[in-house]
């Protein structure tokens, strides 16, 4: 039976993804279980990731084979940053925080990580690469949503409920297919796209950990 590639590398992912979709973190904020000051933590930290995201899209808009391919990397930018962060922006009213308090605050190792992970597959690799290196993030945060949707409605917590209904809208759903269209649009080996789309995922579970411990620098 034929299977997209985006298909494939989630298939093969799934014993990663599964931690992820169950992540400690994730469950507690689902439930409304989740103390306030991990989630605050957390929206610190991801605002600064999608800073870096929507750079990493205009670098691949850049890398794109076409006007079309540009387009799509373009309008997922453009997606992030008119959806994802005015949501946050909204969030950080709520917890009583501005944009300027969140960027004054340095990112923890694991944010640092992944983000220069992501850079730095921007600049050394081809489109599709790309695009399969960010599916994860997105993806991921879609089936989260899905995977929970019925917690929400016992979710005392309204910022909590507010966050989630993001990842279940259909702007957010198209993002996702999308991005999977992008990755599934040329006739490639998965595993060519293996290595980037696994060490996200991996990240992925590292992001939400270090938000669960409210990772600090050592040193």
């Amino acid at each position: 039976m034929y299977m997209r590639c985006s298909e494939i590398l989630r298939r093969r992912a799934e014993p990663i993804w599964s931690k992820v979709l169950d992540h400690p973190f994730v469950l507690e904020l689902y439930s409304g279980r989740l103390p306030l000051s991990k989630f605050r933590y957390y929206v610190i930290q991801d605002f600064n990731y999608l800073v870096t995201m929507v750079k990493v899209f205009s670098i691949v808009a850049a890398k794109a084979p076409d006007i079309n391919h540009a387009k799509i990397a373009l309008e997922l930018a453009y997606g992030t940053v008119t959806e994802e962060m005015a949501n946050y922006v909204r969030l950080l009213s709520e917890l009583g925080l501005t944009v300027e308090d969140v960027l004054r605050v340095q990112p923890n190792p694991t944010n640092v990580a992944y983000m220069n992970f992501l850079i730095a597959t921007a600049y050394s690799s081809d489109y599709w690469t790309l695009m399969a290196t960010l599916l994860p993030c997105f993806w991921s945060y879609e089936e989260i949503a899905e995977r929970h949707k019925e917690k929400l409605d016992q979710n005392p917590v309204g910022v909590y409920r507010k966050w989630a209904s993001v990842y279940l809208s259909e702007p957010y759903k198209k993002i996702v297919k999308d991005l999977r269209d992008a990755v599934d649009s040329l006739s490639i080996d998965s595993e060519c796209l293996w290595p980037g789309f696994e060490l996200a995922t991996k990240y992925e579970y590292m992001f939400w950990t270090a938000a669960y411990s409210e990772e600090v620098w050592p040193i």
